[in-house]
């Protein structure tokens, strides 16, 4: 299966590069291009969807994130993402938060959420 990124309507952007999108998931991008903030949901690490995608997306292994969030987190340098433990509270988060952003299994169609593109 695939890994799709989505955002909250009111996020402005629709394509992100895998460069911008390992620079949004290890929190040194924290606003959009019109400056409102970023709000990264992800799933625990042992999830195999977040699994997947940190490697295929991201191009990372999932411990190398977990590493540079708790290093932000214990620096007090910054704040690791929002962790959500199902698809059902991923989707209503990212519908309803604005600036937020997150990734799923093979988006349906289903409201409230802007797939991203991801060029290659």
């Amino acid at each position: 299966f695939s890994v799709d990124v989505i955002v909250n309507p009111s996020v402005d952007e629709h394509t992100l590069t895998t460069t911008q999108l390992r620079r949004i998931y290890t929190m040194r991008q924290v606003s959009w291009s019109d400056g409102s903030p970023i709000v990264v949901f992800v799933f625990p690490s042992k999830d195999s969807t977040h699994q997947q995608f940190s490697k295929e997306v991201l191009r990372i292994f999932p411990y190398q994130l977990d590493r540079i969030w708790n290093k932000l987190i214990f620096s007090g340098l910054g704040v690791g993402p929002t962790v959500v433990n199902s698809r059902e509270e991923l989707m209503e988060k990212i519908a309803s938060v604005p600036g937020a952003i997150g990734y799923v299994d093979i988006l349906r169609e289903e409201g409230n959420v802007v797939l991203i593109q991801i060029p290659k």
